[in-house]
């Protein structure tokens, strides 16, 4: 088992390489000058990520990237200042205490919560922590709290793409079996749609670096990708990554309470269409993409792969 990849981006900046100006902005909002920033592992983003204690003995965390240097980023911060404003008191997330826009810079001010990321490999405690607090997420935002026209898309889909953009042909190096199960690829996804409906606020970009734990509490940080769906999708992107540590997905998947009763072509079209979304963008990516974002992609949609497949080969018989 090969393991999960690095779950920091390459191209992170550090807090002194915010220009000056930004930073004093930032100060100001705290209402103290910064006398430390500490870079924080876990996510993709192009910007900085970083624990931040302040002259007056405070503490932050801050999030920041320039639309000129990191549109995308740029983008999902806005985006994540929408969603974490709107997010219900007592959701497991940590809180927006500022956030800072001027066209080009854009800042988000948390909290500083003292914990860590997951294990990985998964411990199974751990695990267990986890998947009882997205089952509590589920229920805590349904019905949404939030209009889905300030949301993200799901992030799901890729095959029927790569088939129209002539990308067939760049999925050998990633996934042989995709490249030679293209067309039921794209009839599972295509199938998705109806399973993917529902009321609840998904966090859509469950993985364990994106998830902090403290003594008592399990935090979700990170919501630029929220969407409005069915509630098992977070569990099912879980547990598809926690297989990149030994573990069986499918075991835990009959016993969960958001996946035990679900039909089993409801499963197989998320996983078909989580994969899509992640091995597109693995075989898709350009030479200057961050190749650790890229590794991680293809480590994750090769998990959720490689379960569609054991799903698919156990009704066959195969």
């Amino acid at each position: 088992m090969a393991g999960m990849p690095p779950a920091t981006g390459s191209q992170r900046i550090t807090w002194a390489e915010v220009p000056a100006e930004v930073r004093a902005a930032i100060e100001k909002l705290l209402g103290s000058e910064v006398a430390a920033a500490a870079s924080q592992p876990g996510g993709f983003s192009e910007g900085v990520a970083a624990r931040l204690r302040l002259a007056d003995g405070g503490r932050a965390f801050v999030k920041a990237a320039s639309s000129l240097v990191a549109p995308g980023v740029a983008r999902f911060h806005r985006r994540e200042i929408e969603v974490s404003r709107r997010l219900p008191d007592g959701v497991p997330a940590p809180r927006l205490l500022h956030a800072h826009d001027d066209g080009t810079w854009v800042a988000l001010v948390f909290e500083d919560v003292e914990g860590r990321l997951p294990a990985q490999r998964w411990e199974r405690d751990e695990l267990d922590r986890v998947l009882a607090a997205a089952t509590g997420l589920a229920r805590a935002l349904t019905p949404s709290p939030i209009d889905p026209a300030l949301l993200a898309r799901p992030r799901l889909g890729g095959w029927r793409a790569l088939a129209d953009e002539g990308g067939a042909g760049r999925l050998p190096p990633v996934s042989r079996w995709a490249s030679d199960h293209l067309d039921e690829l794209v009839a599972l996804e295509e199938a998705a749609a109806s399973s993917l409906t529902g009321e609840t606020l998904l966090h859509g970009d469950l993985y364990p670096f994106n998830i902090m734990l403290t003594a008592d509490r399990v935090l979700v940080v990170d919501w630029p990708h929220a969407w409005v769906g069915a509630p098992h999708c977070d569990v099912l992107t879980l547990l598809s990554s926690a297989s990149l540590s030994g573990v069986d997905p499918q075991a835990f998947a009959r016993e969960h309470p958001l996946t035990r009763d679900l039909p089993p072509e409801a499963i197989d079209a998320f996983l078909a269409a989580h994969a899509g979304f992640l091995l597109r963008l693995a075989a898709t990516a350009g030479p200057g993409a961050d190749r650790h974002l890229v590794a991680m992609a293809t480590a994750l949609g090769k998990a959720s792969l490689r379960w569609l497949r054991r799903r698919l080969q156990d009704v066959s018989g195969t």
